[in-house]
């Protein structure tokens, strides 16, 4: 991971455009090919980024921009969708870079650990007719949480939160990168699924093709789900 702290300005082109203008910034360039664009304020949400698979290539700058202290251009462009994220760089205050290793993943806290072994239980409500294929379905950045059949067989990934956000989206979409290269699941379907997902999420799930659905945790408690036990 390559942690920058620059004077930038930013520009976002392709299914909408986006200009940060010149301040100083926190540039995080992950292993994963990821920039994120972070203020020193909004919590853990960056003011822009570009999502893998996408690639980054130093530019030269421009005549004009070299003229306007531009000492370096950055262009990180999405592989699939062609948008591109262009970093004007005016002055590098720090730059490093780190080796982070690999990551275990999210432990998931008790009610997300419920909810995930619940609709394990009750995958209707993913898909009528659905069966489950495996719990912790693995990929190479970590597990997806279910792996389903529908009822026409065609493969379902369903990520589970207790609170649902664009983190939870994203994680999704790498997920689904991943298994849709696997020529006996392609293609595969997304769900997001979540007691509550916030309506900046549920905008990008659906720009991505990703299905939303909201679980009533209490509901779901108390539906028995047919496997024997001992009480």
């Amino acid at each position: 991971m390559r942690l920058v702290i620059a004077r930038c300005s930013v520009d976002y082109t392709g299914r909408l455009n986006a200009h940060l203008p010149l301040a100083t910034r926190l540039l995080v360039h992950k292993g994963d090919g990821s920039l994120l664009v972070h203020s020193d304020g909004g919590s853990y949400k960056p003011l822009n980024w570009m999502s893998p698979p996408c690639s980054l290539a130093t530019e030269e700058p421009g005549e004009e921009e070299s003229s306007a202290g531009v000492v370096e251009v950055w262009r990180v462009t999405h592989k699939k969708t062609g948008d591109a994220l262009r970093v004007q760089i005016y002055e590098i205050l720090h730059d490093t870079n780190h080796d982070l290793g690999i990551d275990p993943g999210l432990q998931k806290d008790g009610v997300e650990a419920d909810l995930q072994r619940l609709l394990a239980e009750q995958v209707e409500l993913v898909s009528e007719g659905a069966t489950l294929v495996r719990r912790e379905y693995p990929t190479a950045i970590g597990p997806v949480d279910l792996m389903v059949r529908d009822a026409a067989g065609a493969a379902i990934a369903v990520e589970i939160k207790r609170r649902g956000d664009i983190d939870g989206v994203e994680q999704l979409t790498r997920y689904l990168e991943l298994l849709g290269r696997d020529p006996h699941l392609a293609p595969v379907q997304g769900v997001f699924a979540a007691q509550e997902i916030k309506p900046q999420a549920r905008v990008l799930a659906e720009d991505r093709g990703i299905r939303c659905l909201v679980l009533d945790y209490e509901a779901m408690k108390g539906i028995e789900s047919g496997v024997p036990r001992l009480f």
